[in-house]
């Protein structure tokens, strides 16, 4: 069965960068599946962060990150990518990436 396990989260000043990952144990369809990074703040209803589509690649970003984050993957390692740089206070929060299922999330905190 599909497996996800995040890391990378933690805590970053303001303008700060950090990578996240999610390594995939299996893709349901190998060759046709998307990846996406999805965040929840406190108190706020979880939202899409950015999204890649496989195979051709194409990539998907809400507005309040475009520009800082993406989204890359690795199909060799089945591992999705979220590199986040100029990272502000308002980006704090629960960062979830999900294929077919759900990952457990990691804690972003930006002070």
């Amino acid at each position: 069965h599909v497996q996800l396990v995040e890391s990378g989260g933690g805590s970053v000043q303001a303008g700060g960068s950090l990578r996240l990952s999610c390594a995939v144990s299996r893709y349901r369809d190998s060759r046709r599946h998307c990846i996406g990074w999805f965040r929840q703040a406190p108190a706020k209803e979880r939202e899409g962060v950015a999204r890649v589509d496989a195979p051709i690649g194409s990539t998907y970003y809400a507005d309040s990150v475009k520009g800082r984050f993406t989204i890359s993957q690795d199909n060799a390692k089945n591992t999705a990518y979220l590199q986040m740089n100029s990272l502000k206070p308002e980006d704090t929060a629960v960062y979830y990436c999900a294929t077919s299922i759900w990952g457990q999330g990691t804690q972003v905190t930006v002070s």
